[in-house]
């Protein structure tokens, strides 16, 4: 396994210090987590860069590649209403493609999680202005901030027009670059439509429970268990969904608009300006106000104008981001290896079984990128 060099216990300190103003508890997630519940999250592709652990008797288990998801379960299990709370730990992920230069598989992790009800953009500040100072506590002095706010792309699609299972294919894509130009080629006509396949066709004419019946008692017969440990009535729900939908989703007026936005990229003040100038208006100009709010009181807090950007299309993989996201760079290392990286993901709890209530935000560091003896 690639290692990362160790960080000196000082400079972790001082990296570690604006988190610690948040007022969080210390804790250090196993580090045995549940397979299923990351490649559920993230698709099967996900498996690739895991370090998947299986005995006989038991679910198959991976060692954590990070240490936000093993926190949202400690405080769902924990009951409590609201949490902050402070990660340290080792995460663990295989080089992407075999790419083993420059990409430790073993590696340390800081990081910062608040779990509350109400007054979240505050928290989204909060998180992206410690998350900063944290990444320049490392001594680099090349440093950038990019931003982005994924609850801006559904506000969008709607106020263009663009509603139901279409809306949430794209909002699903959102992040996921290869997928998202699929679906928008479909628009353009660039791509034929499939229908789901001869599976989804049978299945198009039951019930969505009797068709999830259906599918548990094929598995069972043929036995297959189900990729990621869906349940058949999600992967029913899916097929349904996409077999139902008209294949012409979008205009091409529509798929030009979408174009324009996920091009949006630059100074705040300029990017937000060519978000209303889409004309979306209503809802989705205060959206992009509310949008402006936070990046200004970013700036309050003291992150440097000059080093900020924002992109209109910037997205995680991971699906289950709903707001306000922020990556930290240093021109040395490149945008592939951020140093810290964060953002509101209310969805994540959510989708584990949380009260539906509590939103979420937080951010994670490493200390070896953010330290200047780090490798470059």
């Amino acid at each position: 396994m690639i290692l990362e060099p160790a960080v000196p216990a000082d400079v972790l300190a001082a990296i570690r210090a604006p988190l610690e103003k948040a007022g969080a508890a210390t804790i250090d997630p196993p580090i045995v987590q549940p397979l299923a519940t990351f490649l559920d999250l993230a698709g099967e592709a996900m498996r690739a860069r895991l370090f998947v652990l299986q005995s006989e008797g038991r679910e198959e288990a991976c060692l954590r590649p990070d240490l936000t998801i093993p926190a949202a379960r400690a405080h769902i299990a924990s009951g409590a209403p609201s949490g902050r709370y402070i990660c340290q730990g080792k995460a663990f992920r295989a080089a992407p493609g075999g790419q083993a230069q420059g990409h430790p598989e073993e590696f340390l992790q800081l990081g910062l999680e608040i779990y509350q009800a109400g007054d979240l953009e505050s928290a989204e500040v909060e998180v992206a202005s410690l998350a900063w100072r944290s990444a320049c506590a490392g001594g680099r002095r090349d440093l950038a901030m990019r931003l982005g706010d994924a609850g801006l792309f559904p506000v969008f699609l709607d106020a263009i027009g663009l509603r139901g299972p279409a809306a949430d294919r794209l909002s699903r894509a959102f992040g996921r670059p290869a997928a998202l130009k699929a679906e928008l080629d479909r628009a353009g006509g660039a791509a034929a439509p499939s229908d789901g396949g001869r599976l989804s066709r049978l299945l198009r004419g039951l019930p969505e429970a009797e068709a999830a019946e259906a599918l548990a008692e094929l598995w069972s017969l043929a036995g297959i268990q189900p990729v990621g440990g869906r349940p058949a009535s999600e992967i029913v729900h899916r097929l349904v969904e996409r077999s139902g939908a008209d294949p012409s989703f979008a205009t091409p007026a529509q798929a030009d608009l979408i174009g324009r936005y996920l091009a949006v990229e630059g100074p705040p003040s300029a990017a937000l300006k060519a978000l209303r100038d889409l004309g979306g208006g209503g809802a989705f100009d205060a959206a992009v106000e509310r949008a402006g709010w936070k990046i200004a009181a970013i700036e309050q807090a003291g992150v440097p104008s000059d080093r900020l950007t924002f992109a209109a299309g910037f997205g995680r993989a991971f699906g289950y981001y709903d707001g306000l996201l922020f990556d930290v760079t240093s021109q040395a290392l490149g945008a592939d290896r951020p140093i810290a990286g964060g953002g509101r993901y209310d969805l994540l709890l959510k989708r584990l079984g949380g009260d539906g209530k509590t939103g979420a935000v937080g951010c994670m560091v490493r200390p070896a990128r953010a330290w200047t003896g780090g490798a470059a």
